[in-house]
């Protein structure tokens, strides 16, 4: 392995899946399959012996689903990203999939290079959704969740400046970087700033989970709602 390559670790209970995104993975450069796992177990026990830095996790697998080894791979090893496999679009546990730590979700049909960069964009710490995206899933997660927004939740949000809280706002939105500097009519630098100290400030790990806040604690409302 030459410095700067990304480590993937690949957990799917199908076979086909395994080995065709370890062809196409390792066919790219700067990429390495580094393991794969048969079940959610399985996945937890060698993301700890190969860490990996990136795990694709598929959600429906016996013995441990995706969703909870999802869980226990971010809490025991919070610097390892986990990108989300799904059939479709919408899938109601990719959703449960972001709470439990994911940065993200790609569809199993994606292209080579959709998987390749998907794969580089979530080791770089950034959510793998795409703006449009985003919003969507983000909205539609916080729809069919239906809860009220959490008090301790919301006294967190209360730590933020001012313009911390708007650029939060902005990102649940699905903004990029770029566009909130647009918005805001500050430098690009400034937003990447601020938005570190988001998620530092609330302890979060990425853009994802700081939409995924925002939208638990009322602080952006779904459209419609």
């Amino acid at each position: 392995m030459t410095a700067g390559t990304i480590r993937v670790l690949i957990a799917d209970d199908q076979m086909m899946v395994r080995q065709g995104f370890t062809v196409l993975l390792n066919a790219e450069p700067g990429l390495e399959v580094v393991g794969q796992a048969v079940d959610g177990l399985d996945a937890v026990a060698r993301v700890a012996e190969t860490l990996p830095d990136v795990v694709l996790m598929d959600i429906r697998m016996p013995e441990l689903g995706g969703i909870e080894a999802t869980r226990r791979i971010t809490a025991a090893h919070p610097g390892i990203r986990v990108l989300v496999l799904t059939t479709f679009d919408l899938d109601e546990y990719v959703y449960e999939a972001l709470r439990a730590g994911a940065s993200g979700f790609l569809l199993k049909d994606a292209s080579a290079d959709q998987l390749a960069e998907a794969v580089r964009v979530v080791a770089a710490g950034e959510a793998l959704l795409s703006p449009g995206i985003t919003r969507r899933l983000i909205a539609e997660f916080s729809r069919l969740s239906g809860e009220a927004p959490r008090v301790p939740l919301m006294r967190r949000v209360g730590e933020l400046t001012e313009r911390e809280t708007e650029v939060l706002a902005l990102i649940a939105q699905g903004l990029s970087n770029a566009e909130i500097a647009r918005q805001l009519v500050v430098a690009e630098q400034t937003v990447k700033t601020h938005v570190g100290r988001i998620l530092v400030k609330l302890g979060l790990r990425d853009r994802t989970q700081a939409a995924v806040f925002a939208y638990e604690t009322g602080l952006v409302r779904p459209a419609g709602y």
